[in-house]
């Protein structure tokens, strides 16, 4: 069990970007993180140089509504407030939001939310984006966040799920070169609501995403599955919080990495908290990374903190392993060339994990992401 001297669910959130001071680095919350490089996040001076899409896909069309709306809306602000000064810049700097509602029960319906930056020929500006998901009682689907281009982005995901909903929320970040991106995922999950949240790093040169879950009516269930596949000069971090504040709720968390080049650095933070208030939780977390490089560094920091003793089960694990040498041997000594034998690796560790994201197409073009990222890094 990781221990603290505070508790995580005592840290500081506020809309106010004022409240929270500028990092340093020695935080806990930013220890990990090169915040030299998100200092031009935090300010509250941030563009809208990202372009947003939404394409309802299939029978999504007719049960979901898409609409820009401005901060007042009642939808808003339900989630978490921010919990660092980028996510507080983020919504200070966002005077509108795209609200993505979802009524529908089609379990396969998709919706695609594009967050577009540019391509290269310009110097991206610092920028801030804010969204908000809301699935209304028994609703279901995927709404899937692509990431592309060349940004330098903080962006807002508020997610509410509703009593009885069950929905995917799935964040691809295959950003090009040079991208930074900071990005808080709010949530909160009510009564017998239940919420798988993905996210994937495959691009970008730092990625720092924030989700914080909260758990806040009896029965909710999540389900967090994270990927990272880092490359040279490239930093992939995931701090996650699971606040477990409503009873009998049940919470998965499995993550894993690959570290691909000598000065891949990879960072995740997994932080659960079971209030004195939920009774009967069940939680475990898990973060597995493969290094395949020397020189690559991956940082795992699980935590568990626990309020009260009535709970099914609480539990936490972190492993990380160099390339088994072996296995390649093995794999060669068949006939089978080193690229190949090192794609084969990789994709069997992720196999699982993206087996379990549940909608077939997104898991295939996931897939198709690994395979592409493995390519490249390849040549």
């Amino acid at each position: 069990m990781g221990l603290s001297t505070k508790s995580r669910g005592s840290r500081l959130e506020s809309f106010n970007l004022a409240d929270f001071p500028r990092p340093k680095g020695r935080e806990e919350q930013w220890r990990f993180t090169p915040v030299a490089e998100l200092a031009e996040l935090w300010e509250a001076d941030l563009a809208a140089d990202v372009t947003v899409e939404v394409e309802a896909v299939g029978t999504a069309s007719s049960a979901v509504s898409v609409e820009v709306v401005g901060k007042d809306h009642p939808a808003l602000g339900l989630a978490p407030a921010p919990g660092d000064r980028v996510a507080a810049a983020a919504w200070a700097a966002s005077a509108t939001a795209t609200l993505v509602t979802l009524g529908g029960t089609d379990a396969e319906a998709l919706t695609v939310v594009r967050l577009i930056g540019g391509d290269g020929s310009d110097q991206p500006q610092p920028s801030a984006v804010h969204l908000a998901i809301l699935a209304r009682p028994g609703a279901r689907g995927t709404v899937l966040l692509e990431h592309i281009g060349l940004a330098h982005l903080a962006e807002g995901v508020e997610v509410i799920v509703e009593q009885g909903a069950d929905i995917s929320v799935i964040a691809v970040h295959d950003w090009a070169d040079g991208s930074r991106h900071a990005a808080s995922h709010r949530v909160r999950v009510a009564k017998d609501g239940r919420l798988r949240h993905v996210t994937a790093a495959l691009g970008g040169s730092l990625i720092r995403v924030t989700p914080h879950i909260e758990l806040a009516g009896e029965g909710a269930e999540l389900e967090a599955l994270g990927i990272n596949l880092t490359d040279s000069g490239q930093h992939h971090e995931a701090q996650l919080f699971v606040d477990h504040a409503g009873r009998n709720c049940r919470s998965r968390v499995t993550y894993k990495g690959a570290l691909l080049g000598p000065t891949a650095h990879s960072v995740w933070i997994g932080d659960v908290l079971i209030r004195a208030r939920a009774e009967g939780t069940d939680t475990y977390e898990e973060n597995r990374n493969l290094v395949l490089t020397k020189g690559a560094r991956a940082d795992s920091v699980p935590n568990l903190e626990i309020e009260t003793g009535q709970i099914e089960g609480a539990g936490h694990a972190s492993a990380t392993g160099r390339f088994d040498e072996e296995q390649m041997f093995y794999l060669q000594a068949r006939g089978i060339p080193e690229e190949l034998a090192r794609s084969l690796v990789v994709h069997a560790f992720f196999a699982e994990l993206i087996g379990r994201i549940g909608h077939g197409e997104v898991a295939d073009a996931l897939r198709a992401g690994v395979e592409a990222k493995l390519d490249q890094t390849e040549r």
